[in-house]
């Protein structure tokens, strides 16, 4: 007896250690997982007497949600398999109706020629409608996540989110050439509602947000292997999943948010693969993976990034996306790794302007200012700044984008020199010194002081601990950086803010205030480019990184905190030296308006979308489709 009692105790004890991972398979040549999380349980009685009880194999099935009629699924099905990527007419080979008034159990075949016993469960309990995998032994039920092979390099980790709000890794492996493969839900399981406005979003996270129960890396193979997996999901990631969004992966960055470029500074991990063009153009930086893949994956509805200097609106540039830096402190940043905590912002890249407005209402919450549904007012003044000449392709789409956006708001287009206004309007005291110069080293000190204390100090005194008084091997660019902050006096720090500060006052008081009608927020929208649609191949060696002096229209919103967002508007086609073809990249515009309107941006794009003016851009290798080249 004592021995049984201590074997019994014995395999109490390595249970309780035990976590189930879910398992991999395929049906009819696709690729999935299934859930380790049970669903539901189907009744033995509902298990058709075809499918052995005590079999080893897992039974594809379809749960139809309450009063849902036999007569009705051939249209339903086919209404699935057009907007959802899980489901397939495999799984209608067992079908259980769920609460379905004069449901009598029968046998059937659909229009897709699969024969289908279908089954009636009288008193089930909620289950979300869609494809299942039932273990017949135990009756369970498991939801079902197609797998897909990360081909752009964009993702570091996939991730499983599970019920009770932890994280673990989803543990399975596609064919492909990506070691990284990423599970899908259906999207038959959610419904969007008020309170879930985000239900079945799927969702991939820079990986400097931490996730609960995952590990981050912050693109520094030392960090992942020295830190363990977070114990809190940071709140701007919280928000999104408390209105349903599913986080499917985390994505890579450039290290430490630092801007790098592909072939010489991604020295940790290889920078992802931005599609467009001839499929070998750099993604741009921090959020490098976020921008890929939105542009890469129809599967993948929306990337979160940071944006400090410019790491959303670069990639999302590239990408030929949407992408926002939004008015600066519209969320809290705990549990997210800094650059600089003065200019650090959480925003999105997307395909769609109905999603990105939905996701920043998650996110920014009671910040932000949502738009009504009904007519919109929107600002009366449109400038241009630093726009190419009208008579080169790039610049022929973005004046045309301009005079077509001031059509619709009823105004004119007014070219804008916010040098020339400084030096004839800016602060009397200091209106003579120029731009260039007042802001020259600003963005430099801010990013590599507040990192240097925050980031690389905490980190080399824990790799030193853990690994006898060494240093961890650090990428060329923060390097760099970091060594140029640390040869300079602490007051240079309190110099930037300072100066940082006059101009975000003047700003906006006299370029980009409110407008009194706090149904318009913004008094006028400004217009310029990051994305003119060049090449930018990833293969070329550069000089060594260096630090990040100067100023540029890109910077304007990050010293004076207004929101500055990315639209795509159209292409251009350049001849590739690799391809020996005619490829066509992105031409972007950023678009600006005054601090807190944010929601004015993506309420006018949807506008413009349903005018014609805008195109929601494809996945692919342009922003109109096509199949990617590797």
């Amino acid at each position: 007896m004592r021995l049984i009692a201590l074997l019994s105790l014995s395999v109490s004890a390595v249970a309780e250690l035990l976590r189930p991972n879910g398992i991999s398979l395929s049906l009819n040549g696709t690729n999935y997982f299934l859930s380790p999380s049970v669903q539901g349980t189907l009744p033995k009685s509902l298990t058709p007497a075809t499918i052995a009880a005590d079999s080893l194999a897992f039974v594809p099935i379809t749960i139809v949600s309450n009063n849902t009629a036999e007569k009705d699924l051939p249209k339903l099905f086919k209404s699935w398999a057009q907007k959802d990527d899980v489901w397939q007419p495999a799984f209608s080979e067992l079908v259980v109706l769920l609460k379905s008034p004069g449901c009598k159990s029968t046998t059937t075949t659909f229009n897709n020629g699969i024969k289908s016993a279908v089954s009636c469960w009288h008193k089930a309990p909620e289950i979300p409608p869609g494809p299942y995998f039932l273990d017949p032994y135990r009756g369970s039920l498991h939801q079902v996540y197609r797998l897909y092979d990360d081909f752009s390099g964009s993702f570091l980790e996939s991730i499983l989110q599970s019920p009770d709000g932890t994280f673990q890794t989803l543990s399975a492996h596609a064919p492909g050439s990506s070691s990284v493969t990423i599970g899908v839900p259906s999207r038959l399981y959610f419904t969007r509602t008020k309170e879930k406005p985000l239900a079945g979003v799927r969702v991939g996270v820079k990986d400097l947000y931490d996730l609960k129960g995952v590990k981050s890396s912050r693109g520094n193979r030392a960090w992942y292997n020295l830190y363990p997996a977070a114990n809190k999901t940071a709140p701007a990631i919280q928000n999104l999943i408390d209105a349903g969004a599913v986080i499917v992966g985390t994505q890579k960055l450039s290290q430490f948010a630092n801007g790098e470029n592909p072939t010489a500074d991604w020295v940790s991990y290889l920078a992802p693969f931005n599609p467009r063009g001839d499929g070998y153009q750099g993604p741009s930086s921090s959020s490098s993976g976020a921008g890929a893949s939105v542009a890469s994956y129809p599967w993948l509805d929306l990337a979160v990034g940071s944006d400090t200097g410019g790491s959303i609106r670069g990639p999302a540039g590239v990408s030929g996306v949407f992408g926002n830096r939004p008015t600066h402190g519209l969320v809290s940043l705990d549990n997210v790794m800094p650059l600089s905590p003065k200019m650090d912002t959480a925003g999105f890249l997307t395909r769609d302007p109905e999603i990105w407005s939905a996701a920043q209402a998650a996110m920014y919450k009671k910040n932000y200012t949502t738009f009504s549904k009904d007519k919109a007012k929107y600002p009366r003044t449109v400038y241009t700044a630093g726009f190419p000449a009208n008579d080169t392709p790039e610049g022929a789409i973005l004046h045309q984008f301009a005079n077509d956006l001031a059509d619709f708001l009823a105004t004119n287009v007014t070219e804008y020199n916010i040098s020339q206004h400084w030096a004839s309007a800016g602060p009397k005291s200091i209106r003579n010194t120029p731009l260039t110069e007042l802001l020259n080293v600003t963005y430099a000190a801010l990013i590599t002081k507040q990192q240097i204390s925050l980031v690389k100090e905490p980190f080399f005194k824990d790799y030193a601990v853990a690994h006898d008084g060494r240093t961890p091997y650090i990428d060329p660019a923060p390097s760099a950086r970091w060594a140029w902050g640390e040869s300079q006096p602490d007051s240079l720090l309190n110099d930037a803010i300072h100066n940082k500060t006059i101009f975000m006052d003047w700003f906006n008081q006299n370029v980009l205030p409110k407008d009194k009608d706090s149904q318009r927020c913004s008094s006028s929208i400004l217009l310029y480019t990051q994305g003119p649609g060049i090449f930018s191949r990833r293969d070329v060696y550069l000089d060594p990184p260096s630090v990040p002096f100067g100023w540029s229209l890109s910077r304007i919103s990050i010293f004076s905190e207004a929101p500055d967002s990315v639209y795509p508007i159209g292409e251009v086609s350049q001849f590739s030296e690799i391809t020996g073809r005619n490829e066509s990249l992105p031409v972007s515009v950023n678009i600006m308006v005054a601090r807190g309107c944010d929601g004015l941006v993506p309420r006018l794009a949807e506008d413009l979308v349903g005018l014609g003016l805008l195109k929601i851009p494809k996945t692919g290798k342009s922003m109109s489709g096509g199949s990617i080249l590797f």
